[in-house]
């Protein structure tokens, strides 16, 4: 299949998406899917015909945005830093971080796909961001200022996989910032509250068309 090759991932991401700005981070733009791409209108079955993931890549999710929103507010939390962006999906995180003026920013997931999507969106914003499609659960984070994490607690094993990981970040002396939506197995305990959004989105992501999102931190 085309889309087994990083060229032919990044020509079905221009084929399927538009490039739009971030409905809570404006200032950034993504390529996106929304009704009018035909991305929107695979069904599960069509993405399985093509070999494609679910396109999680291909959406601004409530939490990233939340997430976003917040690093270019507080350029301070990144500025000069080394970052890692785990679970980046479409980037919007790792642009963020860039945009808000880190030093470097490693933007990982396990999806291949999110390499084209992240090096395509990270181009449409003027910025460079490396990738790795490494499993970073599999070993203590790497050597990082921050550790960013949008949208990971969708899962109840993998949200405690993360968030232990993220605390093993933590004790090694990185700031980590979660945004989360109010997902079912988003742990709260342990965890300070930084800021609280009505994020827009939409119905066939989620439940709501604005969804109250709040950005954590780990003290």
């Amino acid at each position: 299949m085309i889309v087994q090759t990083l060229e032919g991932r990044r020509a079905f991401i221009a084929d399927n998406t538009r490039l739009l700005p971030t409905p809570h981070a404006p200032e950034l733009v993504l390529h996106l899917a929304d009704e009018i791409t035909p991305l929107w209108k695979l069904t599960e079955e069509a993405l399985e015909e093509i070999g494609l993931p679910p396109p999680f890549w291909a959406f601004a999710w409530a939490g990233g945005q939340a997430l976003a929103r917040y690093v270019l507010d507080h350029p301070q939390i990144v500025r000069g830093k080394t970052v890692i962006d785990f679970a980046t999906g479409s980037g919007i995180v790792a642009v963020a971080a860039m945009k808000a003026g880190a030093k470097s920013v490693l933007a990982a997931d396990i999806d291949v796909f999110c390499e084209a999507a992240v090096a395509m969106n990270a181009e449409a914003n003027g910025v460079e961001i490396a990738f790795t499609d490494a499993n970073l659960l599999d070993a203590p984070p790497p050597p990082a200022d921050v550790l960013l994490a949008g949208d990971i607690c969708y899962e109840g094993p993998m949200a405690a996989a993360v968030m232990a990981w993220l605390g093993k970040g933590r004790a090694a002396g990185a700031t980590v910032l979660v945004g989360d939506p109010g997902r079912t197995y988003f742990p709260k305990d342990g965890l300070e509250k930084l800021a609280e959004y009505q994020v827009p989105t939409t119905r066939e992501l989620e439940d709501l068309a604005i969804k109250r999102t709040s950005v954590w931190t780990l003290p």
